[in-house]
């Protein structure tokens, strides 16, 4: 990590109840100095990521200077040394120990936020009433894997009360095509979509290149101006 914000985040640890028993996975807390509010985000990885990954330390690192505060964490997968994501059901649990973690750190509401399989998961809990955020952000929503537009995981999605953001590059293959992606969209009970004219689904935009950290920087308004809008 090589944001000021970034070296300064404290290290926790966040207790996770599995369905195979009492665990334990790293978190990041970086807090907003100076800030007036209590606006909190819960920021998750993708699947083959972890939360030191650069696009996520640029935007926590945004976050943090415009005085919200950001609590990264990764899933038991991750935590185990292993690159596969492992069963949802762990995941779920995993976001739940997070919530509790935010309750008894900084009580008040808080946003769950995730690029790709982080922000698929929290739209699970949040569907099944494991968490209750007071919005959901997906940073590249992944509808589908690539080039299977007939296996969508959208099922849940119009069961969730709590407004969500999708964030989304126009050229993203997780969400092509794109009468799709809008059909599911139009299912939500209340939700809206930013687009990144060009991105991909890494928000890359091609012939425009610039480092990860950078990119998810960038990303950094669009989600303070939905947190704080809740």
């Amino acid at each position: 990590m090589s944001t000021d914000a970034a070296m300064a985040a404290e290290p926790v640890r966040i207790a996770v109840a599995l369905p195979t028993g009492a665990t334990e996975v790293s978190g990041l807390w970086s807090a907003a100095s100076g800030s007036a509010t209590r606006t909190t985000v819960a920021l998750a990885h993708g699947a083959g990521a972890g939360m030191e990954h650069p696009f996520l330390a640029g935007l926590t690192e945004a976050l943090a200077a415009d005085g919200i505060s950001v609590l990264r964490f990764v899933f038991p997968y991750v935590e185990a040394g292993r690159r596969m994501p492992g069963p949802a059901a762990h995941a779920v649990a995993t976001w739940a120990g997070v919530q509790e973690w935010l309750a008894g750190a900084v009580p008040g509401a808080y946003a769950a936020v995730g690029k790709s399989y982080g922000g698929r998961m929290a739209s699970v809990a949040a569907a099944e009433g494991i968490i209750a955020p007071a919005g959901l952000v997906y940073l590249g929503y992944p509808l589908h894997a690539p080039g299977r537009s007939d296996r969508p995981r959208a099922a849940h999605l119009p069961a969730i009360g709590t407004p969500q953001l999708f964030v989304e590059g126009e050229n993203d293959p997780f969400i092509d095509p794109r009468a799709q992606f809008d059909e599911v969209v139009a299912t939500c009970r209340d939700a809206r979509v930013e687009w990144i004219a060009g991105g991909n689904h890494s928000f890359e935009v091609k012939g425009a290149r610039r480092p990860a950290e950078q990119i998810g920087a960038g990303l950094a308004p669009v989600v303070a101006g939905f947190v704080r809008s809740l």
